[in-house]
């Protein structure tokens, strides 16, 4: 039983989001962990994140029971009635954000409720199923975990978090359309309005090169205005360049499926060594431009 509800807070989105986390906190502590600290906001923030994948659980049902992928989950199977959810999905966000409330600080608190709510409600309840729009809603919730390491530590909104916050976001674009169609019958079968169902697969690719690209030049920012050295600019591009020479790929690929898998297998193991690089590589400004 104790499985059912592991899965239930969907693991594979969760190490996501810790690995970002920890990519966020290792750009502001410019070599200086407060382990502790990290500790606290890894915590919070995974239980935050755990508590919107089980709400997306409940709201997902229907869709779920029509994806391969997904139609054993626990909810669809009616193993876990949706109240046990909804009431395990409030615990564990009371205790996610009272950490972040009470020992980290009030900007790590801030973006995990917009991260939250975005995510849950605009997401989940909304744009999943009406709009092509929905992959860029939820980048905006995907890239939040990043933005609350690095508040944690710089207890500031300035422009490293904003970098942060496009690069991320800007990756969550490709990715997500990788999934889509390497499941893309899964996703043609519930109905869901993403990019290569409601659209084609080839207008996919081209959007996913753009969006790689983009991706490469905000996050090459982070170097330029003094927040990484020269190994991570090194790491970085080479990872980029061979993450756009994949989207290159993807208009010769004779099976879709098979490249789109490789492709977003990729986007992650890209966006873990970045955020773990940062731990070695990440420094302070000289003139650091604050928001709030």
């Amino acid at each position: 039983m104790l499985k059912k509800y592991l899965f239930l807070t969907k693991p594979g989105i969760l190490f996501g989001n810790f690995v970002t986390t920890l990519g966020g906190y290792f750009v502001a502590t410019q070599g200086s962990v407060d382990f502790l600290l990290l500790l606290l906001t890894l915590i919070g923030t995974t239980l935050v994140v755990a508590s919107g994948c089980v709400v997306n659980n409940v709201i997902d049902q229907d869709i779920d029971q029509k994806m391969q992928r997904t139609q054993n989950r626990a909810l669809v199977k009616k193993t876990i009635s949706v109240p046990v959810a909804l009431a395990f999905a409030f615990v564990l966000g009371l205790i996610g954000f009272g950490i972040l409330w009470l020992w980290v600080n009030a900007y790590a608190f801030l973006f995990a409720v917009i991260g939250f709510v975005v995510y849950v409600g605009f997401y989940s309840l909304w744009t999943k199923r009406t709009t092509i729009h929905q992959t860029l809603v939820g980048s905006i919730s995907g890239a939040a975990p990043p933005v609350i390491g690095y508040t944690a530590v710089a207890s500031q909104f300035d422009l490293g978090a904003l970098l942060i916050f496009l690069g991320y976001a800007l990756w969550q674009m490709p990715h997500s359309w990788g999934i889509a169609v390497y499941r893309f019958e899964d996703y043609k079968n519930a109905g869901i309005p993403i990019l290569p169902v409601a659209r084609s697969i080839r207008r996919t690719k081209i959007e996913s090169l753009i969006y790689v690209i983009l991706f490469g030049i905000t996050m090459n920012a982070l170097f330029v205005y003094g927040y990484a050295n020269w190994i991570y600019l090194v790491v970085l591009n080479l990872m980029t360049l061979y993450w756009i020479y994949l989207s290159i790929q993807g208009f010769k690929a004779e099976d879709d499926q098979a490249w789109a898998k490789q492709y977003f297998m990729f986007s992650v193991k890209l966006i873990t060594v970045i955020s773990i690089i940062f731990s070695f590589t990440s420094t302070a400004p000289q003139n650091p431009i604050i928001f709030f």
